[in-house]
């Protein structure tokens, strides 16, 4: 039941010196035998932001795995599964769910887990998540009734509550200490980061832009009993020190893999999978069968965007097949278009609207659109990250397509740190704020309306871009009162027929996203890049 609620309701010779600062971090240890405890890592781009509330970033969310564990997590089926919690019971007709902790729990100061720490954290969490909020909406009281035991009393049965307290798509339910958890929810926290997750964050080894390092916590208790599946299940580091190395260049980061220099790239870039396919060392596998979908989110709080008519009229100027080529090249069997706004294949997509963006293009047209829906040359503040291949990809590809449509584009490009920062405010493009950007998300983040961040249109609370759609709104509530998977199929379907005529974003197509590392590396889990099970041999 459980299950079906989220699903439906759901140069190889480049050497050390070619990394730079990257490889000049201190020496761990001596000899072969501490270099098998230190596992080296290239994530998708720098961390920028180490909160994972205040940002959706999956780095940040990669990240804050390593720190903080969570009440729940999920399994390879989408199951939630208790994770910090021992257990949980379910009374009064569905009203009264009460968790509670495992013993043993401890935060990296030495200091006992408790109940009123994991309830400050729902409830800062459930501030800036999508389906977090319908759960706090729902709740008539949240507490801590003793040090061990977290109490919700629910207006009404909520079946997903559980998978939102595991789910880990972004904002994902960490629990953090009372102290961290108690600040504002729409800032990044400050103080120590201190968890209670597998490993804790050095932050004295931190350099901004090249480097990123954690150490296994002792004191960690896993979970008893069966094996580790995605999120859920034993948590156990079998690596004494993890180290994060920031390499934007791509030819770069192949070179220290191939070499041995790295152990594990997150991100390959579609021209050097090959490449590293030819490696007999390198181990190549997609991780995520739901796939990323990429996607232009628009700022609608100004000019131009701020017109629906003009965000529809660049639907006619969107070639999605541009986009994924340019971003994992031209194996079709790594990428799709003609998609809309659920990931193809899951219970809540459809083809209603999708002719918008897969209709011969016209370029023609497109201008006249804009021009009948009052674009006046206003300026178009791109922001792109340079630093991320992927995304620079789609930057790219999208400045070459605005420009093409006639409108007078301003090409930021920047680190995707900066990208993460800017596109946080809300000031207009010319004041330090911005009129697009580009990301992509997993499919799991996009299943059903519940979980679908960019899909939300309740304005100033909604994700970056902040668009007013109250119909969207009103259908999603629809979604959540849906009697079976059928009805939810008919309002997904609604949903995405107003998607396509207020366009939150441009839904520039699906890719399947490798990861790669050195065979020696065992134990790496589908899903995430997560660092619990795997170790060296």
């Amino acid at each position: 039941m459980l299950r079906r609620h989220l699903m439906t309701g759901a140069g190889a010779a480049l050497g050390a010196s070619a990394l730079g600062g990257s490889l000049s971090a201190p020496a761990y240890g001596q000899g072969a035998a501490a270099a098998s405890r230190v596992l080296k890592f290239i994530p998708q781009a720098d961390l920028a932001v180490t909160d994972p509330i205040v940002t959706t970033a999956y780095v940040t969310r990669n990240h804050a795995y390593m720190i903080w564990d969570t009440l729940y997590g999920f399994d390879a089926d989408y199951k939630a599964q208790p994770q910090m919690a021992q257990g949980h019971t379910v009374e009064d007709d569905g009203k009264r769910v009460t968790i509670t902790l495992r013993d043993g729990l401890k935060w990296h100061d030495g200091s006992p887990v408790k109940a009123s720490d994991c309830v400050a954290s729902i409830r800062r969490w459930g501030a800036r998540d999508a389906l977090g909020q319908v759960l706090l909406a729902q709740t008539d009281e949240l507490t801590a009734t003793d040090d061990k035991t977290i109490l919700f009393r629910l207006k009404k049965p909520f079946p997903l509550l559980f998978e939102a307290l595991g789910k880990p798509s972004t904002p994902v339910a960490f629990m953090m200490p009372e102290r961290l958890a108690s600040q504002s929810p729409s800032t990044p926290m400050t103080g120590e980061l201190i968890g209670s997750g597998p490993f804790k964050f050095v932050a004295g080894e931190r350099i901004a832009g090249a480097r990123v390092v954690y150490e296994r916590f002792a004191d960690y208790v896993p979970r008893t009993g069966g094996e580790a599946s995605w999120t859920a299940g034993p948590k156990v580091a079998k690596f004494d020190r993890v180290e994060w190395h920031v390499t934007p260049d791509a030819a770069t980061a192949a070179a220290a893999l191939q070499n041995g220099e790295m152990d594990w790239w997150e991100q390959p870039t579609g021209d050097l999978q090959p490449l590293l396919r030819r490696n007999r060392n390198v181990v190549l596998e997609i991780p995520d069968p739901t796939g990323l979908m990429a996607i232009a989110r628009f700022n609608h709080l100004h000019a131009p965007f701020d017109k629906p008519a003009v965000r529809r009229a660049l639907l006619g100027a969107v070639n999605q097949a541009d986009f994924m080529t340019a971003v994992i090249g031209t194996d079709r069997s790594l990428w799709r278009e003609g998609i809309g706004f659920f990931p193809p294949g899951t219970p809540m997509a459809s083809d209603v609207g999708v002719q918008a963006v897969t209709s011969a293009r016209n370029m023609d047209k497109v201008k006249a659109d804009l021009a009948a829906a009052g674009y006046n040359g206003e300026k178009v503040t791109l922001i792109a990250a340079s630093d991320f291949p992927s995304l620079n990809a789609l930057a790219q590809v999208g400045n070459d397509m605005l420009q093409r449509a006639g409108m007078n584009v301003e090409y930021v490009s920047t680190d995707w740190g900066t990208v993460v920062q800017r596109r946080a405010s809300r000031e207009a493009p010319d004041k330090g704020g911005w009129s697009m950007f580009f990301t992509f998300w997993s499919g799991l983040d996009m299943f059903n309306p519940g979980v679908h961040q960019s899909l939300r249109g309740h304005g100033q609370q909604a994700w970056f871009g902040w668009p007013t759609i109250p119909r969207i709104e009103e259908l999603r509530a629809a979604w959540f009162e849906a009697p079976d998977l059928a009805a939810q199929q008919a309002v997904a379907r609604q949903i995405q027929e107003v998607a396509f005529q207020e366009v939150p974003y441009l839904p520039l197509g699906q890719y399947f996203q490798a990861t790669a590392y050195r065979r020696d590396i065992t134990g790496v889990l589908k899903g995430l890049p997560l660092f619990w099970n795997v170790q060296r041999g």
